[in-house]
């Protein structure tokens, strides 16, 4: 598989680490981040996260926080009466068992409520540099068309990933292919002419091509 090929060209073009470098690399930050962007776009995100941090930055100060207060700063990000009950559950929940602190491993991010493997995956990445693989739908579909995995769900994605994929990739991969899929490789009618790295792609040789 030609990892490093397709990885290089696409770090020429897109930020590698531009999701932690938004947020500091701030844990916290990058976790609630994380649970505001869900199936919400980047700038609205971004703006909503902004407005949020200005008045909480840390679990306790977002706890002072009326459900009121936090729907208002966040809106109008995706379901965010759900992610205002979440980001209150999970800021408790590090004030009483974790002193304030984000945990750094993977299995105790799954604990929390509203924490699925590729929120986890993205704090322990991009938060504490720590080995993981962030598989979201981007990386997922790309990866099938690429030809680097057959799978049918994202955790399956990862899973083969982590056993294909060398080491040195497994942080930047997330933020590459979350823009190469946003820009290029669409869900639905892919730029496939365009693309920097179709001569390294199944789907373009088997189908477009």
């Amino acid at each position: 598989m030609e990892y490093g090929k397709v990885l290089n060209i696409l770090s020429k073009i897109y930020n590698p680490y531009g999701f932690a470098e938004r947020y500091d690399k701030d844990p916290y930050k990058v976790l609630i981040a994380c649970i505001l962007s869900l199936r919400t776009k980047d700038k609205v995100t971004d703006e909503a996260a902004e407005r949020l941090f200005k008045k909480a930055s840390i679990p306790k100060e977002m706890l002072k926080l009326s459900e009121k207060q936090i729907q208002k700063l966040i809106y109008p990000v995706g379901f965010f009466r759900n992610k205002t009950k979440t980001i209150k559950e999970i800021s408790k929940t590090l004030v009483t068992k974790y002193n304030s602190k984000v945990p750094d491993e993977l299995e105790d991010l799954l604990k929390f409520k509203g924490v699925g493997r590729k929120t986890a995956n993205i704090v322990i990445t991009f938060a504490f540099n720590k080995p993981g693989i962030a598989v979201d739908i981007h990386v997922h579909r790309i990866s099938n068309r690429l030809g680097w995995v057959k799978t049918k769900t994202p955790d399956e994605t990862e899973l083969v990933l982590r056993e294909t994929l060398p080491n040195k990739y497994w942080i930047i991969i997330n933020n590459l292919f979350v823009r190469f899929g946003q820009n290029i490789c669409l869900p639905r009618n892919p730029k496939c002419r365009e693309c920097p790295v179709n001569n390294h792609c199944n789907y373009y040789q088997e189908v477009i091509s």
